[in-house]
C-alpha cells in the first residue's frame, strides 16, 4: 500500500486529531469518509478492522489497523518533534492525552455531538446540564496550568496540545463558552499558528 489510510468522520475532533498531525508531519495519507451517524462504522467489514465500531483508526499497511485517536497519535509521533524523547516529558505528554480521554472528551465533545451534530439539544437537555460542571472543570485546569505555560509539555507544541486542542477550540459548539478562559484562548491561537495547520473542517 502507498499510502497509510485513514478511516474517518470529517465533524469527528478524534479524527482531526490525526488529520492535523499527519498534515503537520507532512506525511501524504488517503482519507475514508465514514458518516457514522448512517451506521457507515456499524458495517460487518468495518466491525472486521475495528470491533469497537469507531473511527478513527488507520491503515497501517494491508490489514494491519490501529484505533483510539490518542494511540495513534503516539505511533505517528515516535521520533518526531511532537513526542519527546525524554522519558519524564514522554509520561508527561500521556498524562495529558489520559486526561483529554477520561476528564475532557467525555463532557465537552459529547455535549457538541448532541447539540451540534445530531442537532438534538432539547432531547439532552438534562444530560448536557451534567456535563457542564465536569467539562468546565476540565477547563478550568487547563485555564491554570496555560496561564504560567505557552504550551502543555516542555514549552514546546507536541501531541498533547493536538489532543486538546481538537474539541477545546470548539467548545462553543457543545455549549461552552470559553470567554473566561484566556490563557485557553491565547494557547488555541497559538496552535493555529502552528506549520500546516488544518482546521476540522479541512478533509
Amino acid at each position: 500500500m502507498e499510502l497509510l489510510r485513514l478511516y474517518d468522520f470529517l465533524p469527528s475532533g478524534n479524527g482531526y486529531k490525526i488529520r492535523l498531525l499527519l498534515t503537520q508531519l507532512g506525511m501524504p495519507f488517503e482519507r475514508v469518509e465514514l458518516n457514522i451517524l448512517k451506521g457507515e462504522t456499524r458495517t460487518p467489514e468495518f466491525l472486521s478492522k475495528n470491533p469497537n465500531g469507531k473511527i478513527p483508526i488507520i491503515e497501517i499497511e494491508p490489514g494491519k489497523y490501529l484505533a483510539e485517536s490518542n494511540a495513534i497519535l503516539v505511533y505517528l509521533s515516535e521520533g518526531t518533534e511532537f513526542l519527546p524523547y525524554d522519558r519524564f516529558l514522554r509520561a508527561q505528554v500521556l498524562q495529558w492525552l489520559f486526561f483529554e480521554q477520561y476528564s475532557h472528551e467525555p463532557f465537552i465533545a459529547t455535549s457538541r455531538f448532541w447539540i451540534s451534530i445530531l442537532g438534538k439539544a432539547e432531547k439532552y437537555s438534562e444530560a448536557i446540564k451534567q456535563k457542564r460542571e465536569p467539562g468546565y472543570a476540565a477547563l478550568s485546569l487547563m485555564e491554570k496550568h496555560l496561564s504560567s505555560h505557552t504550551f502543555l509539555v516542555a514549552e514546546r507544541y507536541t501531541i498533547a496540545d493536538i489532543a486538546l486542542f481538537a474539541y477545546t477550540h470548539i467548545a462553543d459548539e457543545g455549549g461552552f463558552d470559553l470567554t473566561h478562559f484566556p490563557a485557553i484562548q491565547d494557547w488555541i491561537e497559538r496552535v493555529k499558528a502552528q506549520p500546516r495547520y488544518i482546521s476540522i473542517t479541512q478533509a
